[in-house]
């Protein structure tokens, strides 16, 4: 499996949002994807609420975070 390059769509910088991970060209948290998430809401409700973030930067996150799930799961 090719390693997905989550950093490509993130950044931290202590000028944007004091440093809060962010979605890359944004100052929309990362976290508040995955709060969005655990809420039950869709990623189409995401985006609506934050047309700054693209579907494709979201894919990218979604898949990175799974991508360390499994790496996590298969050093067990």
């Amino acid at each position: 499996m090719a390693e997905i390059n989550v950093l490509s769509v993130i950044s931290r910088s202590p000028e944007v949002m004091g440093g809060t991970p962010v979605f890359l060209g944004t100052r929309v948290p990362v976290a508040t994807l995955l709060d969005y998430l655990k809420a039950g809401d869709s990623i189409n409700d995401f985006l609506a609420g934050f047309p700054t973030v693209t579907k494709d930067q979201v894919v990218v996150v979604i898949e990175g975070l799974g991508q360390q799930m499994m790496d996590g799961a298969a050093l067990r």
